[in-house]
């Protein structure tokens, strides 16, 4: 079967089939992969069985894994472990245990890793254990706020910087990291407006870790990016996806944003598996 690619919305998604992503791929299979990726910004492929070296094999096409530090299940590892799971004995962890309460901030539209000098190319996320009800993963995209601007907007979008703070994005949710936790992650300046070298497409660098933009009151800050992120969040623009075990997304994270869903922690297993690569290195590279 040769690679098909399926749009799943109007704006962005895309479903890709007749492609085992768990072996070698040649040069020309994944640049259509690659091509995809950029027109789509999300890409759902059905029914794969990554292992983690397999998943590290996958990721590192794109580029660099990112390592993950701090409170995360996986920190330690190139893993960022979204799972109710223990890692060393396999059971299901509390839902009062700090790695838990570390989780609840994943149901917050949100961009992974915005809040590193270095912002991500993009995240791959593989299912290995999903449960049978809950647990769903929506993605919205950052493109279609910013195709919703007028040209007078876009081009002072286009001059302003935007901080990103993982403390604060966590502490929307209550968490507190440890003053040694807290060192790792400074305040970061971004461009606000990311541009795909791709295809020229422009999007905003928005979600939970967005603070504020650089030299605006807070509250003017916080009301445009409020403004963007509802743009681009309106329920009937979004796309869900119910997880099946085997399924694997790549999604780019300077053009969409995504949050996680409850499902029932106490009653079912979940564990997945998430790889985030640096935007520096990659191929190619995005306009800094």
């Amino acid at each position: 079967m040769s690679l098909q690619v399926s749009p799943l919305t109007p704006e962005f998604g895309a479903r890709v089939t007749g492609v085992d992503i768990a072996v070698p791929l040649d040069f020309e299979v994944f640049r259509e992969i690659r091509a995809a990726f950029d027109r789509y910004s999300v890409l759902i492929f059905p029914g794969q069985s990554l292992d983690d070296e397999t998943q590290i094999a996958f990721s590192e096409r794109f580029g660099p894994c990112e390592g993950t530090k701090t409170a995360n299940p996986a920190a330690g590892t190139v893993f960022a472990r979204q799972s109710n799971l223990d890692m060393k004995t396999g059971e299901v962890i509390p839902p009062d245990d700090r790695r838990m309460f570390y989780q609840k901030a994943n149901y917050l539209w949100h961009s992974d890793s915005s809040f590193k000098v270095t912002v991500s190319l993009c995240s791959i996320l593989s299912a290995r254990e999903v449960p049978p009800e809950g647990g769903a993963t929506e993605f919205a995209s950052t493109r279609v706020a910013y195709d919703s601007l007028s040209d007078a907007e876009k081009a002072e979008l286009d001059m302003l910087e935007v901080e990103h703070d993982f403390n604060h994005s966590r502490g929307l949710v209550g968490f507190k990291f440890t003053a040694e936790e807290s060192a790792h992650f400074p305040p970061v300046r971004h461009k606000f407006v990311r541009t795909n070298a791709g295809n020229g497409r422009k999007s905003v660098l928005i979600g939970a870790h967005a603070k504020g933009i650089i030299g605006w009151p807070a509250e003017k800050g916080r009301a445009l990016l409020d403004d963007l992120q509802e743009r681009a969040t309106q329920p009937e623009i979004c796309l869900r996806h119910e997880w099946q075990t085997g399924d694997t997304i790549v999604w780019d994270n300077q053009a969409a944003v995504h949050r996680a869903t409850a499902y029932d922690t106490n009653k079912h297993r979940r564990l997945m598996q998430r790889t985030t690569i640096s935007s520096k290195g990659a191929w190619p590279e995005f306009a800094a």
